[in-house]
Protein backbone atom coordinates (compact mmCIF):
# COMPACT_ATOMS: atom_id res chain seq x y z
CA UNK A 1 0.00 0.00 0.00
CA UNK A 2 1.78 3.33 -0.85
CA UNK A 3 1.50 5.87 1.60
CA UNK A 4 0.23 9.65 0.95
CA UNK A 5 1.65 12.97 2.54
CA UNK A 6 -0.65 14.04 4.78
CA UNK A 7 -0.55 18.02 4.41
CA UNK A 8 -3.85 19.97 2.77
CA UNK A 9 -1.44 22.83 2.54
CA UNK A 10 2.11 22.82 1.13
CA UNK A 11 3.29 25.01 3.74
CA UNK A 12 2.27 22.68 6.52
CA UNK A 13 4.91 19.96 4.99
CA UNK A 14 7.42 18.00 6.94
CA UNK A 15 10.34 16.38 6.75
CA UNK A 16 8.14 12.93 6.74
CA UNK A 17 6.12 14.25 4.11
CA UNK A 18 8.54 14.83 2.03
CA UNK A 19 10.39 11.22 2.34
CA UNK A 20 7.02 9.73 0.99
CA UNK A 21 7.07 12.44 -1.72
CA UNK A 22 11.29 11.67 -2.63
CA UNK A 23 10.35 7.83 -2.57
CA UNK A 24 7.64 8.46 -5.12
CA UNK A 25 9.51 10.43 -6.88
CA UNK A 26 12.70 8.35 -7.57
CA UNK A 27 11.34 5.51 -9.39
CA UNK A 28 9.06 7.93 -11.40
CA UNK A 29 12.03 10.00 -12.57
CA UNK A 30 13.74 7.10 -13.56
CA UNK A 31 11.01 5.84 -15.73
CA UNK A 32 10.83 9.49 -17.58
CA UNK A 33 12.70 8.36 -20.64
CA UNK A 34 9.93 5.55 -21.18
CA UNK A 35 7.08 8.27 -20.74
CA UNK A 36 9.23 10.49 -23.37
CA UNK A 37 9.47 7.40 -26.22
CA UNK A 38 5.72 6.73 -25.89
CA UNK A 39 4.82 10.21 -26.52
CA UNK A 40 6.89 10.45 -29.37
CA UNK A 41 5.20 7.36 -30.82
CA UNK A 42 2.01 9.58 -30.63
CA UNK A 43 3.47 11.66 -33.22
CA UNK A 44 3.33 8.34 -35.66
CA UNK A 45 0.44 9.10 -38.35
CA UNK A 46 0.55 12.09 -37.75
CA UNK A 47 1.55 14.25 -40.98
CA UNK A 48 0.03 17.38 -40.53
CA UNK A 49 -0.16 17.96 -44.25
CA UNK A 50 3.88 17.32 -44.17
CA UNK A 51 5.24 15.03 -46.87
CA UNK A 52 6.33 12.57 -43.39
CA UNK A 53 4.37 12.00 -40.57
CA UNK A 54 5.64 13.74 -37.23
CA UNK A 55 7.64 10.92 -36.12
CA UNK A 56 9.50 10.28 -39.40
CA UNK A 57 10.42 13.71 -39.41
CA UNK A 58 11.67 13.35 -35.93
CA UNK A 59 13.92 10.15 -36.70
CA UNK A 60 14.87 11.44 -39.99
CA UNK A 61 16.31 14.58 -38.15
CA UNK A 62 18.04 12.58 -35.53
CA UNK A 63 19.38 9.96 -38.50
CA UNK A 64 21.03 13.31 -39.81
CA UNK A 65 22.66 14.23 -37.11
CA UNK A 66 23.84 10.70 -35.63
CA UNK A 67 25.39 10.28 -39.24
CA UNK A 68 27.09 13.47 -39.30
CA UNK A 69 28.63 12.39 -35.93
CA UNK A 70 27.02 14.76 -33.70
CA UNK A 71 27.26 13.72 -29.59
CA UNK A 72 24.94 11.98 -28.19
CA UNK A 73 22.87 14.96 -26.58
CA UNK A 74 22.62 16.58 -29.75
CA UNK A 75 21.16 13.91 -31.35
CA UNK A 76 18.62 13.80 -28.83
CA UNK A 77 17.16 17.08 -29.31
CA UNK A 78 17.26 16.69 -33.26
CA UNK A 79 14.87 13.40 -31.79
CA UNK A 80 12.55 15.30 -29.55
CA UNK A 81 12.66 19.06 -31.14
CA UNK A 82 9.45 18.64 -32.09
CA UNK A 83 7.78 16.58 -29.25
CA UNK A 84 6.09 19.49 -28.15
CA UNK A 85 3.99 19.52 -31.95
CA UNK A 86 1.02 17.88 -30.21
CA UNK A 87 0.63 19.98 -27.26
CA UNK A 88 1.69 23.31 -28.29
CA UNK A 89 0.34 23.87 -31.73
CA UNK A 90 1.58 27.66 -31.33
CA UNK A 91 5.06 26.66 -29.11
CA UNK A 92 6.46 23.68 -29.64
CA UNK A 93 9.85 24.57 -29.78
CA UNK A 94 9.30 25.80 -26.00
CA UNK A 95 7.80 22.30 -24.84
CA UNK A 96 10.99 20.52 -26.59
CA UNK A 97 13.46 22.71 -24.72
CA UNK A 98 11.47 22.37 -21.45
CA UNK A 99 11.74 18.94 -21.49
CA UNK A 100 15.33 18.80 -22.62
CA UNK A 101 16.74 21.40 -20.40
CA UNK A 102 17.39 19.58 -17.12
CA UNK A 103 19.61 17.18 -19.69
CA UNK A 104 21.39 18.80 -22.28
CA UNK A 105 23.55 21.82 -22.81
CA UNK A 106 22.40 24.75 -22.38
CA UNK A 107 23.29 25.73 -26.22
CA UNK A 108 21.55 22.80 -27.13
CA UNK A 109 18.17 23.75 -24.89
CA UNK A 110 18.73 27.42 -26.96
CA UNK A 111 18.80 25.63 -29.92
CA UNK A 112 15.83 23.75 -29.53
CA UNK A 113 13.82 26.33 -28.25
CA UNK A 114 14.87 28.29 -31.14
CA UNK A 115 14.43 26.49 -34.13
CA UNK A 116 11.19 27.30 -35.04
CA UNK A 117 12.35 30.72 -36.25
CA UNK A 118 15.26 29.83 -37.67
CA UNK A 119 13.70 26.82 -39.37
CA UNK A 120 11.36 30.17 -41.14
CA UNK A 121 14.37 31.11 -43.13
CA UNK A 122 13.15 28.21 -45.41
CA UNK A 123 9.37 29.12 -45.20
CA UNK A 124 8.13 32.21 -43.93
CA UNK A 125 7.54 33.94 -46.85
CA UNK A 126 4.92 31.50 -47.70
CA UNK A 127 3.08 32.41 -45.08
CA UNK A 128 3.80 36.01 -45.10
CA UNK A 129 5.92 35.93 -42.13
CA UNK A 130 9.46 37.31 -42.14
CA UNK A 131 12.06 34.40 -43.05
CA UNK A 132 14.71 36.50 -41.61
CA UNK A 133 12.95 36.72 -38.14
CA UNK A 134 16.34 34.77 -37.02
CA UNK A 135 18.48 37.97 -37.30
CA UNK A 136 17.18 39.60 -34.00
CA UNK A 137 19.51 36.84 -32.53
CA UNK A 138 22.51 37.31 -34.85
CA UNK A 139 24.36 39.18 -31.48
CA UNK A 140 24.77 35.75 -30.24
CA UNK A 141 26.55 34.33 -32.80
CA UNK A 142 27.78 30.77 -31.12
CA UNK A 143 23.99 30.60 -30.89
CA UNK A 144 23.10 32.19 -33.90
CA UNK A 145 25.34 29.46 -36.32
CA UNK A 146 24.65 26.47 -34.10
CA UNK A 147 20.69 26.86 -34.83
CA UNK A 148 21.04 27.97 -38.36
CA UNK A 149 23.41 24.90 -39.11
CA UNK A 150 20.49 22.40 -37.18
CA UNK A 151 17.96 23.60 -39.61
CA UNK A 152 20.17 23.29 -42.54
CA UNK A 153 21.61 20.07 -42.43
CA UNK A 154 19.53 18.52 -40.28
CA UNK A 155 15.64 20.02 -39.60
CA UNK A 156 15.06 21.25 -42.67
CA UNK A 157 16.13 18.04 -45.63
CA UNK A 158 14.26 15.83 -43.02
CA UNK A 159 10.54 15.20 -45.06
CA UNK A 160 12.18 12.68 -47.46
CA UNK A 161 8.98 10.06 -48.27
CA UNK A 162 12.17 7.41 -49.40
CA UNK A 163 14.85 7.45 -46.75
CA UNK A 164 16.56 4.99 -45.02
CA UNK A 165 15.55 6.21 -41.24
CA UNK A 166 16.99 4.64 -38.37
CA UNK A 167 14.10 3.41 -35.96
CA UNK A 168 13.03 4.99 -32.70
CA UNK A 169 14.82 1.71 -31.35
CA UNK A 170 18.08 2.57 -32.37
CA UNK A 171 17.96 5.99 -30.82
CA UNK A 172 16.10 4.72 -27.42
CA UNK A 173 19.51 3.61 -25.32
CA UNK A 174 20.69 7.07 -26.05
CA UNK A 175 17.74 8.76 -25.21
CA UNK A 176 17.34 7.03 -21.90
CA UNK A 177 21.47 7.85 -21.32
CA UNK A 178 20.71 11.08 -21.54
CA UNK A 179 17.83 11.69 -19.40
CA UNK A 180 19.05 9.44 -16.84
CA UNK A 181 20.97 12.14 -14.94
CA UNK A 182 20.10 15.77 -14.62
CA UNK A 183 22.12 18.24 -15.12
CA UNK A 184 20.59 21.38 -14.04
CA UNK A 185 17.24 21.29 -12.15
CA UNK A 186 16.26 23.35 -9.25
CA UNK A 187 15.29 20.18 -7.28
CA UNK A 188 18.55 18.76 -7.39
CA UNK A 189 21.83 20.58 -4.88
CA UNK A 190 23.83 22.24 -7.02
CA UNK A 191 27.19 20.39 -5.31
CA UNK A 192 25.22 17.00 -6.15
CA UNK A 193 24.75 18.05 -10.14
CA UNK A 194 28.13 19.28 -10.65
CA UNK A 195 29.36 15.69 -9.05
CA UNK A 196 27.16 14.20 -11.85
Amino acid sequence: MTKHATFSHIGESTPEDWAIITGEFRPYAARLAGRVIEHLRVLEGDCGGFPVDRLEHCLQTATLAHRDGRDEEYVVCALLHDIGDTLGSYNHPDIAAAMLKPFVKPEYTWMVQHHGIFQGFYFFHNLQLDPNMREQFRDQPQLFDLTAEFCEKYDAPAFKKDFETLPLSFFEPMLRRVFSQSRNSMYVKKDAQAAA
